[in-house]
């Protein structure tokens, strides 16, 4: 290891939004899980991806449509391998949303964390 390299330094974050019984609603796992639905077309094609059971992928899903108002995903219906699953406008905005959350807020952290441990090194550019 090379001791005069210097050694960058970074905040990592980890974001989640939860309903007022402190129940998870919605967060990285259930991000990525909507968008593989949406590059599968499939929720049990997701599931696979992720390493996860179809009921537990499921599980994903039907709690954000019990906290959501909004449906997030749309069964197809078809015969012959035609059906699958599609997401709505509404979960596009909500991974949208939720990933410019995570990229402020772990934006913000890095600043301040210049701030308060680094206060006479300049801002990188």
């Amino acid at each position: 290891m090379d001791h005069n390299k210097p050694i960058h330094l970074y905040v990592k974050t980890k974001t989640w939004i939860e309903n007022d019984r402190h129940e998870l609603l919605f967060g990285k796992g259930k991000t990525e899980i909507l968008e593989l639905i949406e590059q599968e077309g499939s929720i049990a094609k997701a599931a696979e991806i992720m390493g996860m059971n179809y009921k537990k992928a499921w599980t994903h899903v039907k709690i954000l449509r019990e906290n959501i108002a909004d449906e997030l995903v749309v069964p197809q219906k078809g015969g012959g391998g035609t059906g699958g699953t599609v997401l709505t406008p509404k979960a596009g905005e909500l991974i949208k949303n939720y990933r410019q959350l995570q990229e402020e807020i772990e934006t913000f952290a890095n600043k301040r964390f210049r701030e308060l441990f680094f206060p006479d090194e300049s801002p990188a550019q």
